[in-house]
């Protein structure tokens, strides 16, 4: 299975948008479609499972704003490991991963309850 993370990018990082996250491979847009486009055009031919998260960066009960904070400053220190080319000399990748696990999770969460709410 294909997974996509598309986040806002923060004002800091370039002018606007929204950034398109699938392994090592990321690409901008100014808005989340732009983004995705972006992004699938650089993966080649996708897996016919495809999971697409969208990233409202509100904290709640599912992910808190601890986590989206120190996400970020993992996120941003990839990026910079990366961009230096040094990638592989990243010390939080496991923590990073964990942490875009429990987004994923949370984001399972926020569905599910989504659903009974509907239901109810």
């Amino acid at each position: 299975m294909t997974k996509v993370t598309i986040v806002p990018v923060q004002p800091a990082a370039i002018a606007s948008g929204y950034c398109a996250i699938s392994d090592s491979i990321q690409s901008f847009g100014d808005t989340p479609g732009q983004a995705l486009d972006a992004l699938t055009s650089q993966l080649g031919e996708i897996d016919s499972d495809l999971l697409i998260i969208v990233q409202n960066q509100k904290p709640d009960d599912f992910f808190t704003a601890k986590q989206q904070e120190r996400l970020a400053l993992l996120m941003a220190q990839w990026r910079s490991a990366r961009d230096e080319n040094q990638p592989a000399q990243f010390d939080g990748q496991a923590e990073l991963e964990s942490l875009v696990e429990a987004e994923l999770l949370a984001s399972a969460s926020r569905a599910k309850s989504l659903r009974n709410e509907i239901e109810n």
